[in-house]
Order: C-alpha cells, then structure tokens, then sequence
C-alpha cells in the first residue's frame, strides 16, 4: 500500500514530469472515463462526466496519502489504498486490465487510475476538506511538533503502532514507516501511548520525520508489484526482515501481529 514517501513521489513525478512524461500542470481534461462507478465515491458519474470535462489542473498537492489536484473550479482526489497507481500515458495505447477510471487531456495525453482490489476511491468535490477534515497533522508540517507529539500520546492509552497508524491522529503514515520509526526511536509498537516519556516522544518525532524525509528522497520503497521505481527497501532496518540481523545490534528480527498489522522489531533494541 502506497504510504506517504511513495505518494508525495508520484504527486512531483505528476507535477513537475519525469522522463519522456510531461508535467499535468495546464492540461485541459476533454473527458473521463468510468469502467467500475464505485471508485468514484462522488458525485454520481454523469454529474462527474459533466462537470470534469474542460477544468484544467492548476496544482497537485498531497494531504497524508490523498492526492490533491486542484482543478477549476473543483477538486479531484486520489485515494490509492491497497493496490491503486496512477499511469500517465498516450491516449493511442491500449486500455489495461484493471483501468478504472481516466481522464483524456487536450494534450494527447491520458491519467489512467489502476487498481486491481478495486478498493481505490476518487471525489470530485467544492472543498476539499469536505473528504479531508478528519486527518490528523501532517508529520512533515509546522504543526507536528515534538511537543505537540508528547502532549497528544499522555492524552491517550492505545497500543503506540495502532494509534500512529490512525489516521485522525497523524496523516500519512502506514506499515512501512511506522515499523523503520519505532525501531529507530528504540520503541516497542505495543507500549501504551501513555506510558511513552518525553525524551521517547522526542526521539519518536524526529525518528517519523528521518525514515519519510528518507523514503522521499529514495522515491519510496518498491516492495510488491503495486508500487514500483523507489529503493527505500534496501535501507530497512526491521520492515520485512524477519531473521535477518538487526543493523544496530545483530539481534535477529522477529515479527509480531499488532492489530492484525505484521509488526517487526528488533527484540533487543526495542524492549517491552
């Protein structure tokens, strides 16, 4: 599942082009196209049909793993979820399994959202707060502070993983760099948030901020075939590496279920 280094990459790689691909910023959409109504949560499609067709994309913005592109008048947002990606191509290539929705530009170009568990959703909305007023700060932002991060965790006593995983709580991270942040701040995932002292929140803000600003600049981690061009995961410490030695210590990795989540910790840099 794209987490916020995969989507703040795919957010610039559409903004500012890459390779051959230009930039979507200018493009005028001619049309748009629906091949399962149910990824578009709203409005309905033939409202969605009509009030698409010739807005121009102005801005690609990103709020935790929503993909903010600001039209005109309107918003669209991207949810990717579990196996959702967003493919620019020529309008000449053939349509792909799994395609759900497109839009056609007056460019010649084609944004093609793929999503194979169909569990992705797009909102044409006014506001965009209407889908995003629930999203807790954004971890890279002014207002994520450690001490703002310390005063939140005494308010509650929820396991420490289940609540960074929250969205409500922080926006943006998933698995992935919840498990590289807790072990770089020495912290175990089932620890009460409560009981987390404030040299450790400390520790755990500047921990989230080091593993995304680095899984941004390695353009995210290439883990499954849903997310592909990032190498974050060649630099991880625990995600995925059961039995493999802990890069601090040595100490093998073991893998815990928190949540229904697969959890990996280094038992000894991270003790209960």
């Amino acid at each position: 599942m794209p987490e916020l280094p995969e989507v703040e990459t795919i957010r610039r790689t559409l903004q500012n082009g890459a390779d051959e691909q230009p930039s979507l910023l200018g493009m005028r959409i001619v049309q748009a196209y629906l091949n399962w109504e149910r990824t578009l949560a709203v409005p309905q499609a033939t409202e969605f049909y009509t009030r698409i067709a010739g807005q121009i994309i102005q801005e690609i913005g990103r709020r935790g793993k929503y993909l903010v592109f600001r039209l005109n008048p309107d918003y669209l947002l991207v949810h990717l979820r579990m196996s959702g990606d967003l493919r620019l191509e020529r309008q000449n290539q053939p349509e792909q399994p799994h395609d759900r929705l497109a839009l056609d530009f007056d460019s010649g170009w084609r944004l093609a959202f793929n999503d194979p568990r169909k569990f992705g959703r797009a909102w044409l909305v006014e506001d965009p707060q209407i889908v995003l007023s629930g999203l807790g700060p954004e971890p890279l932002g002014d207002e994520f502070t450690a001490a703002w991060l310390e005063d939140e965790l005494q308010r509650r006593h929820r396991q420490l993983k289940p609540l960074l995983l929250d969205q409500s709580f922080i926006a943006g991270l998933g698995n992935i760099y919840t498990d590289e942040a807790l072990h770089r701040a020495r912290l175990h995932p089932l620890i009460p948030a409560d009981q987390v002292t404030a040299e450790e929140a400390g520790r755990l803000w500047e921990s989230i901020r080091v593993v995304l600003l680095e899984g941004i600049q390695r353009q995210g981690a290439s883990i499954d075939w849903v997310y592909r061009g990032g190498d974050f995961q060649n630099y991880f410490g625990v995600y995925q590496r059961t039995g493999q030695p802990c890069p601090v210590c040595g100490t093998p990795i073991e893998r815990l279920v928190v949540g229904q989540r697969g959890t990996h910790i280094c038992p000894n840099c991270q003790p209960i």
